[in-house]
């Protein structure tokens, strides 16, 4: 790997730096589209800092990365597209050593590094981006590792560096007033990792909880699957309302499917209405990616069936929506961490509902710009009601009740530090539930505090 940013370094100073004396240029060569390409450069540092309760561990680690990616220009519909980053471990607690109380792991800070290696402070570095893109009309086809956003498989760019997909995908926007989205995806490199992944393989890194039966799950290594299929169209039914289905097929393991409909209606000057509702289906393929009931993902007895409303007021300057989940009692809404985060309208960072069935989940979000929209502030705040942590068929993870307070800043400079955005992001969470004295269920769960403050520096 260190061969290659070498080399991706030294490419890159070549065809940004190669001769322009030349009188006449052949646009039509290959050498041109080289020539002409574009590089961009970014920089991160990110401190992240998590207080638990007075008797458990507290955490904190300071991480800085760079990363440069090239793309060509089009050259007879072609591109060609090369990136990568590597990350640096500043400063960190000891993330090796689980919390003697509870014998408990860290949860946020090691995803700034790599997950797979907590010991690793040196050797972080990854190949993201590696595709060939054909481009025809106003649509495109690409091949090979490339980052991509569904409502279930995303960046989920929470960490240093984002969540990253291997396979094909299509976007076609040859229709009136649709977008075709389809895709065939083979490799995962998840959030908070530096190696790819076989999509099954990728599944279990992230800590994976207990089956419906109580046991710790075992579907680690474990499951079998060839990919994942997706599918998804969005269609504008006029200026004021957007409708959306997608279906995330995981060959042999499950099915989830999304329809969401988004609407904006103004009535008056720089004043709308928002609103939007979304229902979501998921089942299991056969086994659920393997014949054991202890080695399965997905358990096939279960049904899960999801409704989430958003409505709110959208102002010049600020908009303030109020949202609601519901995740039945059928079953625990399941889709794999590693690959991104959920879509629902209660979503507040640094906390899902993905592993439990029968919530009801109430949240509202204000935002405001000041400064000519330089400074962009959110403040959101949550309840949700969950399952006991007892009741281990609807709560995978063993995550009492809770309430939450995020408020997070937004700042791009300008002028002589054009490029640079910061932001401050702080978090409170408080339990809402029983925990049963168990410590298990409060560390980075619950009663807790966190702060990120993230430096990018993009050119």
């Amino acid at each position: 790997m260190k061969r290659f940013y070498f080399l991706f370094t030294c490419l890159s100073i070549f065809f940004s730096l190669i001769t322009n004396g030349q009188k006449k240029e052949d646009t039509t060569s290959i050498l041109h589209a080289f020539k002409k390409g574009r590089i961009e450069g970014h920089f991160r540092l990110f401190y992240m800092s998590t207080n638990n309760d007075e008797s458990l561990s507290d955490y904190y680690a300071l991480a800085f990365g760079g990363g440069l990616r090239y793309q060509t220009k089009i050259f007879k519909g072609f591109q060609l597209g090369i990136g990568g980053f590597y990350i640096w471990n500043l400063s960190s607690s000891d993330l090796t050593k689980p919390d003697p109380l509870t014998n408990m792991m860290n949860r946020y800070e090691i995803g700034q590094f790599d997950q797979t290696d907590p010991s690793n402070k040196k050797d972080m570095q990854r190949l993201e981006d590696f595709f060939i893109r054909y481009n025809f009309k106003r649509s495109y086809i690409k091949y090979g590792k490339q980052v991509i956003k569904t409502p279930f498989i995303n960046q989920q760019d929470g960490r240093m560096r984002p969540t990253g997909e291997q396979g094909i995908w299509m976007e076609i926007n040859e229709l009136k007033k649709t977008k075709l989205e389809i895709g065939w995806l083979t490799h995962i490199s998840p959030r908070g990792t530096i190696a790819w992944f076989r999509g099954a393989s990728s599944i279990g890194i992230y800590p994976a909880g207990v089956g419906i039966s109580g046991e710790k799950s075992d579907y680690k290594n474990n499951l079998e699957s060839t990919g994942i299929g997706i599918a998804g169209i969005t269609y504008s039914l006029n200026n004021e309302i957007k409708l959306q289905a997608w279906d995330h097929w995981i060959e042999n393991i499950s099915n989830t499917t999304l329809f969401q409909a988004d609407g904006e209606f103004s009535i008056e000057k720089n004043r709308k209405i928002i609103s939007s509702i979304q229902y979501i289906h998921q089942q299991g393929i056969k086994h659920g990616g393997n014949t054991d009931p202890a080695k399965t993902y997905f358990d096939p007895s279960q049904k899960v069936n999801i409704y989430s409303a958003s409505a709110g007021l959208q102002l010049k300057k600020s908009t303030i929506r109020f949202n609601y989940s519901r995740i039945t009692k059928d079953g625990r809404f399941l889709f794999p961490r590693e690959w991104g985060r959920e879509p629902l309208f209660t979503f507040l960072s640094r906390e899902r509902n993905e592993g439990l069935g029968d919530v009801n989940a109430f949240t509202i979000n204000f935002l405001q710009t000041f400064f000519h929209q330089k400074l962009n502030t959110a403040v959101g705040a949550g309840y949700y009601e969950l399952p006991d942590v007892k009741n281990v068929r609807l709560n995978k993870y063993g995550l009492p009740s809770y309430y939450q307070f995020n408020l997070d800043l937004k700042y791009a400079f300008g002028g002589l530090l054009d490029g640079l955005n910061a932001e401050l992001l702080y978090l409170y969470k408080k339990s809402g539930g029983s925990t049963y004295n168990d410590l298990r269920y409060v560390i980075n769960k619950t009663d807790m505090h966190q702060f990120n403050l993230i430096m990018n520096y993009n050119f």
